[in-house]
């Protein structure tokens, strides 16, 4: 048998937030952009947070902020993670003022949207030139 080499890996396939979830991620991402050309670069997070609250009240856009995510081990609750925002009971929102984003970063919203079983969450990094560059979308991959 003639040796083929190495075999590409499976691409993941991923879940469809659908359109509910996508509709309210379009809505905080032009949120997130009014806030980001009002405030430019350069503040804490929690500064972007408190922001973008008060323009999602300004749209009528419901949502929670710093939400508790229990932590389990084994059963035993060990811990609480905060879900900066939750919008509209629907999309989980991750709120950086970091250089770049990591891959932890994306793991922490994985790990939210695990925990929430929500379909959908946006990572937004306030700490770019253009907000587009700092806006990434983080759906789980189908098991």
């Amino acid at each position: 048998m003639e040796d083929q080499g190495p075999t590409e890996p499976k691409p993941r396939e991923y879940r469809d937030p659908g359109p509910a979830a996508d509709a309210i991620a379009r809505q905080v991402i032009a949120a997130a952009i009014a806030v980001h050309r009002e405030l430019g670069p350069g503040h804490l997070e929690r500064i972007y947070e408190r922001a973008l609250a008060v323009e999602f009240s300004h749209r009528g856009i419901a949502f929670q902020t710093q939400v508790p995510a229990d932590v389990h081990y084994r059963g035993v609750l060990v811990g609480e993670g905060r879900i900066d925002l939750l919008v509209e009971e629907w999309v989980v929102v991750e709120l950086k003022a970091v250089e770049t984003l990591t891959t932890n970063h994306t793991l922490q919203a994985l790990w939210y949207l695990k925990v929430t079983e929500l379909p959908l969450a946006l990572l937004i990094n306030f700490n770019v030139p253009l907000l587009l560059q700092g806006v990434r979308r983080v759906v789980p991959a189908l098991d």
